[in-house]
């Protein structure tokens, strides 16, 4: 079972660097919107507590449509002096008595899978794809940490390692 005492994400000296001039861009669902906004909440209160200004939230239907967002805004964002460095999706797909939530967790981590394999900035799966609500309020602080903040911790590593990469290279 995945538990955060499993995981260094929350030791920052184990990638994060300097996050100031990060551009970070939120994409949450209107689903779930009391588990959502607790994602969200944790999100950006790591985001700021280290030192991220640039934070925007686009705020979508449904999981499905995430993956589409993200893409029309890296489009939308192509000639911006000051372009995302990272985009984080938040949502919750709770599992209920018919196979749609095995086809809207499909599609939805098959389109992140996608535009993390063709956007040159990473994409952090932040959605949660749970059986119940107990389930879910478990991992907005509960028994399985936070994942809207471990959401933020991966995205600002994330923003690190290209920094890095781009700098590392002869």
């Amino acid at each position: 079972m995945a538990q955060v005492s499993n995981s260094n994400l929350y030791i920052d000296d184990a990638g994060i660097l300097d996050a100031r001039d990060a551009c970070v861009v939120i994409v949450r669902t209107e689903w779930n919107a009391a588990i959502v906004d607790a994602l969200e909440e944790g999100c950006r209160k790591t985001l700021v507590e280290r030192k991220v200004e640039a934070i925007t939230t686009v705020t979508v239907p449904g999981a499905v449509e995430i993956p589409f967002a993200i893409r029309a805004y890296w489009e939308s964002a192509k000639y911006w002096n000051h372009r995302p460095c990272v985009f984080i999706a938040l949502g919750c797909v709770i599992q209920g008595g018919t196979p749609h939530f095995e086809y809207v967790c499909q599609s939805v981590t098959a389109g992140v899978t996608q535009l993390n394999l063709s956007l040159p900035v990473p994409v952090i799966f932040g959605i949660l794809t749970v059986n119940d609500e107990q389930q879910a309020f478990d991992r907005i602080g509960g028994a399985h940490g936070h994942k809207g903040e471990e959401a933020a911790i991966t995205a600002l590593k994330m923003v690190a390692l290209q920094k890095a990469m781009r700098t590392n290279h002869p």
